[in-house]
């Protein structure tokens, strides 16, 4: 069944953009493979291995989370509705990103917090779910198994996503799990191929919609609706 998702991802011009799809290996946009950064002590199979899950969703940060349409509803309605909701939404910007273990993996995240970028996702989770379909019984499961905590859980029957609200942690993807002493050495290397642009403020100006065509496909970028000027 196709899933779509509404995202922060940057636009292709962007160096955060031209970096991600250069580390994952994949331009979500375009569909084009890249060759991988080379990195001692690490193999080229192990990089494809680590960076398989961020690659697959494509570049992002979740405003809301992959779901199915709900019957009686279809594409073309939901480009529209976030084309709407877009226009009332100024663009703004994040002071920063820094790289960030958020468990086991690595990712970028706001090197100051954001209210604005909070109240765009609650906004995003609340306003759109009239497009999802239930999560099925498997999806609950899935979720299930990181291990949530009731407020969580709660959310996840709610809203078909655990981390929501004041759950939410804004975080833009870049390796799966990692073990030491790799988790190390990875880093590092993040560290310096992002360290040119992760100083400088990151605008928010558009809300990505992504799609997929079944499970096994990777996302790609089905439109971008620009906010408002600021």
């Amino acid at each position: 069944m196709r899933r779509y998702a509404i995202y922060f991802a940057p636009t292709p011009d962007e160096p955060l953009a031209r970096f991600a799809r250069g580390w994952l290996g994949r331009d979500p946009e375009s569909g084009e493979m890249y060759r991988q950064p080379v990195i001692p002590d690490i193999s080229a199979k192990r990089l494809d291995e680590i960076t398989a899950d961020p690659r697959y969703y494509g570049f992002h940060g979740t405003l809301k989370a992959p779901f199915p349409l709900v019957s009686g509803k279809t594409e073309d309605d939901l480009v529209a509705a976030v084309s709407v909701f877009a226009a009332g939404w100024r663009a703004f910007r994040l002071d920063g990103l820094t790289l960030k273990a958020i468990g086991r993996f690595l990712a970028l995240v706001p090197s100051e917090a954001s209210p604005a970028l909070e109240d765009l996702a609650a906004d995003c989770v609340r306003t759109f779910d009239r497009f999802r379909a239930l999560a099925s019984a498997e999806e609950l499961t899935r979720r299930r198994a990181a291990g949530l905590s009731p407020r969580q859980d709660e959310y996840l029957m709610r809203w078909g996503y655990p981390y929501v609200l004041e759950e939410f942690r804004f975080h833009l993807t870049l390796t799966g799990s990692l073990d030491e002493p790799e988790h190390s050495v990875v880093k590092r290397k993040l560290e310096e191929l992002t360290a040119s642009f992760c100083a400088v403020p990151l605008v928010i100006r558009d809300l990505a919609i992504f799609t997929q065509d079944d499970r096994a496909a990777p996302f790609r970028v089905l439109a971008r609706l620009p906010l408002a000027e600021a």
